[in-house]
Parts: structure tokens; C-alpha cells; sequence
């Protein structure tokens, strides 16, 4: 079973993605974010979402999402807006007039990468995504390519998983829930 959670920054969404797996067995934590040494509010960011993982759990920095997704669940990938922050970094996307081929197929592969992910209600893929895409037109070129790409991401993500659900105000509302067993 895999599972899309959505949200605003603050919304909730990690901390819901977290209680859907178990705390007291073994999850793989795969988390995108990319260390900055010389950020040390971004450190400190990063250091309370490891803090609050049980002890049982396994964190993956920087990991290789389409290996993680092949191995199944259960897993947690948090977060799909840094992992699409890096895929553009990396394909110097932010000052292209149009995402390079190489945006497109990063995405294209993680989503075929969720679909063929082997997870169960016993071992579920859950993955969490900001939603950005709520009326802020961003002013500058690369804020607008970077929610138009994550939203694109996340319509995709959603058509494959099995259940969708958008954190507002730290209260789940169910987009997409899973088929009934």
C-alpha cells in the first residue's frame, strides 16, 4: 500500500506520514534533504526531524529513491519538494527558459518507481510532498518552475498511489482513500 501525504510548510505532514508506520519495528527513512554545513537553521531543521524518529527506524540521507522504492516498504520518503529541489539544482534547471529533458525523466522514473513498489497495509510506502500549488503565483522565474514541477509531480504521484491525504491545519482530509480490503 502506498500512501501520498500532502501539505503546507507546517501543516502536519510529516508527523502524519510518521504515525502511519510502525513505531516499534524497523522503517527505512529516506530523507532528501541535503545537508548545508554553513546553514545551521536548515542543521537544526533537520536535526529535530531526526530527533523525534524511533530509535528502530533507519535514516537514509541523500538516498537513491528509485533503489530505496525497489527494495519496498516499509519506508518513508520525506520530502518529494527537496528531492525535486535537487533533481533541478542538479540539471541547472533554475535558469533555463524550459526545464531541461532531464527534469521530466528524473520524475518519470520515481513515479514508475512508486508504482512498482512493493509495500502492504504490513510494510506501506508512504511519501510525503508539499503542496504549493494554492493560489501564491510566485514572482520570480524559478519559484514558478519549481511549483509548476512539484505540482505536476505530485498529480503524478497521486494517480499512482493508493491513498492521497492533504494536511490543512494539521487535520488529515482523505483525497484518495485506499481500496477497501
Amino acid at each position: 500500500m502506498s500512501t501520498l501525504v500532502l501539505g503546507g510548510t507546517r501543516s502536519g505532514k510529516s508527523g502524519h506520514a510518521e504515525a502511519l508506520l510502525p513505531a516499534d519495528a524497523p522503517v527505512r527513512y529516506a530523507a532528501t534533504a541535503r545537508r548545508r554545513p554553513d546553514d545551521a537553521e536548515w542543521e537544526a531543521r533537520i536535526a529535530r526531524h531526526a530527533a523525534r524518529r524511533p530509535a528502530c527506524w533507519t535514516t537514509v540521507e541523500e538516498p537513491d529513491l528509485v533503489a530505496e522504492l525497489a527494495r519496498g516498504g516499509p519506508l518513508l520518503v520525506d520530502d518529494l519538494a527537496t528531492w525535486l529541489t535537487g533533481v533541478l539544482d542538479d540539471c541547472e534547471a533554475w535558469e533555463s527558459a524550459t526545464p531541461p529533458p532531464a527534469v521530466a525523466d528524473a520524475v518519470a522514473t520515481l513515479v514508475e518507481a512508486v508504482r512498482r513498489c512493493p509495500s502492504s497495509p504490513e510494510a506501506p510506502c508512504v511519501l510525503v510532498s508539499a503542496e504549493v500549488g494554492l493560489g501564491v503565483v510566485p514572482a520570480t522565474r524559478a519559484g514558478r518552475l519549481f511549483r509548476d514541477e512539484l505540482g505536476a509531480l505530485n498529480a503524478a504521484l497521486a494517480e499512482v498511489c493508493d491513498e492521497v491525504v492533504l494536511l490543512v491545519a494539521g487535520l488529515p482530509l482523505r483525497l484518495k482513500p485506499a481500496a477497501a480490503t
